[in-house]
């Protein structure tokens, strides 16, 4: 398994973008996307360090995705 990269909150807003999630609104720190048809939502922070791991794995499962679509999407 390939190790996940240091990724910041605008990679991960690309990505959800490019999956087909809309942003909603923005809630103090953090950003929040929908996706219209499986009606998942996933919260990005708003800043400028890179996310934890955890954080970012968390994110991830919210959305309905994988470690593996994160990282085909950065190659």
């Amino acid at each position: 398994m390939t190790k996940l990269p240091a990724v910041r909150p605008r990679e991960v807003v690309r990505f959800l973008e490019r999956k087909g999630f809309i942003l909603d609104h923005a809630s103090g720190s953090h950003f929040v996307f929908y996706h219209p048809t499986s009606r998942s939502r996933a919260a990005v922070p708003r800043h400028n360090r890179d996310m934890p791991k955890g954080t970012l794995l968390s994110l991830l499962r919210e959305a309905g995705f994988t470690r593996d679509d994160m990282i085909a999407f950065l190659v």
